[in-house]
């Protein structure tokens, strides 16, 4: 048996369930799978290939990594920040050694699209990463 034979996924905590909600569904356009009507249950988001994102109420624990929680692969990372943006998304801006992003808070590696972070409203990192 080896881990890499079965799905994984991100679980993120939350300390408001509406607000997690307007942002997961209502900015970045993910659909709940099966929505709980108790707000104490987890909330599971199906994302490509089978992956996805659980997010559950947890005010103790939402927002108190500094590590990136979660990311995506895209095809076309500069279109995805665009339409995100436009749904309300703030992408992070850094300028630090090794790592700086560009006005739309791409990092562009060898001159081409890489990643870009963005950070849901309990803080939880997120990235977006150039296929």
């Amino acid at each position: 048996m080896s881990m890499s034979d079965y799905e994984v996924g991100a679980v993120m905590a939350t300390a408001d369930i509406k607000a997690a909600r307007e942002f997961y569904e209502g900015k970045l356009g993910l659909k709940p799978n099966d929505p709980p009507e108790d707000p104490s249950v987890p909330i599971t988001y199906v994302c490509g290939k089978g992956t996805g994102i659980s997010v559950y109420l947890s005010p103790d624990h939402a927002g108190k990594s500094t590590a990136t929680m979660a990311g995506w692969v895209v095809d076309d990372l500069e279109a995805v920040v665009d339409e995100l943006t436009s749904n309300g998304v703030k992408f992070e801006q850094y300028d630090e050694e090794g790592l700086t992003t560009n006005e739309k808070g791409i990092v562009e590696i060898d001159g081409n699209p890489g990643v870009a972070f963005f950070r849901d409203p309990d803080g939880n990192t997120h990235a977006i990463n150039q296929g």
